[in-house]
């Protein structure tokens, strides 16, 4: 097995990078929250453009052909830069469940959501959608994957720690999709795991850049061995999670027969290293990081939402206990 990634998969990461750097810094961020959606203005389109939003969907509706070994990486960067805009329920969810479903409802609305001018949204059938008010379709995954256009359809927010995750309860008749709720499940699994993983590489980075500029006692705070500790600890369950979450797109991809159990250890690594980063990015920062001001705490309620979405560690390792029979 290989799972190094290309040069164009490398290359199109690095021009998201770029991408998001200009377009999506904590202002933008921190605006997401305030605003009437939980989205930015135009972002969504220059992903568009770019073919980001679209790439997982077939070639035939004006997709780029790709699977989850290409979108992973770009799913990592959503989370270096908090991106408030759906691209795990539309682009790792929404538009493969639709091309695997096929009938009506993918004719509908396929090659528009590759497009970017229709908006997919998922969760959980049991549970709440992420920003269903500004989507066009929900699917709502249960023991079968049911799709439920928004116009007509109820909503019920619920408060969310994160204020660019609004929270729906979406109620209406939903078209059972012929799709595999399973593996719908898994996708959202591996992508929450991958945007842990880029959040939490955010936050020990600022953690590492503010402690190294921060002086106490005419020292840096970086200098302190328990402040190295701390964020050694936080390095080292982001190295076991981010390859864990590459191999669990790459089962996707290929439809390994061990997919659920090996998407299930990349999120419960993933859930854990992001809510290790959370604590010692506020330990670390200390009183400034407990303050609204501060752009830390965009950083960690990302990381604590995304941490218990689609099943959180303790869930997840429990799912791994049982395929292995313990």
């Amino acid at each position: 097995m290989d799972f190094s990634f290309g040069d164009d998969q490398v290359m199109l990461r690095n021009a998201v990078r770029a991408l998001l750097a200009h377009e999506c810094p904590p202002e933008v961020v921190r605006a997401a929250w305030e605003s009437d959606t939980g989205r930015t203005d135009g972002l969504w389109a220059a992903l568009a453009e770019m073919g980001v939003v679209g790439m997982t969907a077939p070639t035939s509706v004006g997709g780029l052909g790709m699977d989850e070994t290409d979108l992973v990486l770009l799913l990592e960067e959503a989370g270096r830069a908090a991106l408030p805009e759906p691209l795990l329920e539309h682009t790792a969810v929404g538009i493969p469940t639709l091309a695997e479903a096929g009938g009506p409802v993918a004719d509908a609305w396929l090659e528009r959501a590759a497009a970017g001018e229709a908006t997919l949204g998922a969760g959980p059938a049991d549970g709440y959608a992420v920003g269903a008010a500004a989507c066009d379709l929900v699917l709502l995954i249960g023991d079968q994957v049911g799709a439920v256009p928004v116009d007509g359809a109820t909503l019920v927010e619920h408060r969310s720690i994160d204020g660019s995750r609004r929270l729906f309860e979406v109620g209406g008749d939903a078209v059972v999709l012929d799709a595999d709720p399973a593996l719908a499940f898994d996708r959202a699994a591996a992508a929450a795991a991958a945007q842990c993983a880029g959040v939490a590489q955010h936050l020990l980075e600022a953690t590492v850049e503010y402690a190294a500029q921060r002086f106490q006692f005419g020292k840096p705070v970086g200098s302190y061995q328990a402040v190295k500790h701390h964020l050694a600890d936080a390095a080292l369950k982001i190295e076991f999670a981010r390859p864990a979450a590459h191999h669990a797109a790459w089962c996707i991809a290929v439809g390994d027969s061990d997919r659920s159990r090996d998407v299930s250890l990349a999120k419960a690594l993933a859930s854990e290293a992001v809510d290790l980063a959370a604590r010692t990015a506020l330990q670390c920062h200390g009183a400034i990081g407990y303050t609204y001001e501060h752009d830390l705490h965009l950083w960690m309620k990302r990381g604590w939402a995304l941490s218990a979405a689609w099943g959180d560690a303790a869930w997840h390792r429990n799912r791994i206990a049982a395929a292995l029979g313990i």
